[in-house]
Order: structure tokens, then sequence, then C-alpha cells
């Protein structure tokens, strides 16, 4: 079973989720979501729409809180859990070891399992205050990037955000124990 986490980059959540419909053909899927997108209604759809669309695709409940989510680990192991799109907030609790929303504890305790983590990014800030915390996940083991860009070198130059088609080809790799392709795109 694959878990697929996501978190609030509304902008993205669209296309995460016809990511999600593609991997639902292929596996079996738990849907996670942060608190955040459990709660929040915003100009890029409601909540309860998005939890309902995930729940429809993987026809199971959304986790959504840190109790549902710690059993992830070594009770409930995953085969990989992809966190699609990652914000620049959880890649930096996960980069320093900060477990405080259903999604990190969903990949701390996945981690634990010694089983692949597939970071699919979307920060406005990737290039500025989180490229530490890129590379400090770049250097932990079982732990994957979907190949990623500059989505608008001239507007928002410190942003990056991972190609989500490249999801499905990144997760095979990973599944295997290698990175799929170059991480960073032109």
């Amino acid at each position: 079973m694959i878990g697929f986490a996501l978190c609030g980059s509304f902008c993205t959540v669209s296309t995460a989720l016809s990511e999600l419909r593609e991997l639902t053909a292929r596996y079996e899927v738990q849907g996670i979501v942060s608190e955040t997108v459990y709660a929040t209604d915003t100009r890029f759809g409601r909540a309860a729409d998005v939890l309902k669309k995930i729940e429809e695709l993987t026809g199971r409940e959304v986790i959504h809180s840190i109790v549902a989510a710690e059993p992830l680990g070594p009770k409930s192991p995953l085969d990989a859990l992809v966190i699609c799109p990652c914000t620049g907030n959880t890649l930096a609790k996960m980069a320093n070891g900060i477990t405080d929303t259903a999604v990190t504890m969903a990949a701390k305790a996945h981690l634990r399992s010694n089983r692949p983590l597939i970071i699919a990014l979307a920060s406005n800030d990737a290039l500025s205050a989180n490229l530490k915390n890129i590379g400090q996940m770049l250097t932990r083991k079982n732990v994957y990037f979907v190949p990623m860009r500059q989505d608008d070198p001239e507007e928002k130059p410190h942003s990056l955000v991972a190609d989500f088609s490249q999801l499905s080809d990144t997760l095979a790799a990973a599944l295997t124990g290698k990175q799929y392709q170059r991480i960073f795109q032109i």
C-alpha cells in the first residue's frame, strides 16, 4: 500500500489529486492530509470537497490526525509514502525532526520502517530559507524527490515546484532504491 499525503499548497492540490487518481489505478492507496488541508476552505476549493475526492479515489477514510498517523510505521507499514504537495513548512519540520502534524507523524513513523519517502515539493522559499532543508533531506536514507523546477523565475525567484507528472516514475524508482532522474530541472 502507498500512503499519499497532502499539505497546504492549495494552488497545487488539484494537480496532486490528478496524480492520486493515476496512482490508485496501480496501487492500493491510503490518503493522509495535514490538519490545514483537513480544515481550510480556500479560493482553490473547499476542504470537504478535497477530502471527499481523496476518499472516493482511495476507498478509504482519510487520516488527518497525529494519533491516526502514528501506526503507519511498524504497526501498519506502507510500501512507500508520497507527500504531494509537500510545503516548505512541512519540509522544514521533517528536516528538523518536528512532528506536530498528521503528515510529519506519518513521515516519521514511515521512515522508521526503512521504506521510501517521496517528496513532491511546492514551496515559494525553496531557493532561500528552505534550501538548507532540501539539502538536509537529500542526505537522509530512503528520501527521494520528485524532479522540480522554478515555476516563475522572474516573479517568484525563490520558488520551486515538483513536476507532478513525474511522480509515478519517481515512486517506481524509489521502490527500487533509486532517485529518478535529476532532482532539479531547467
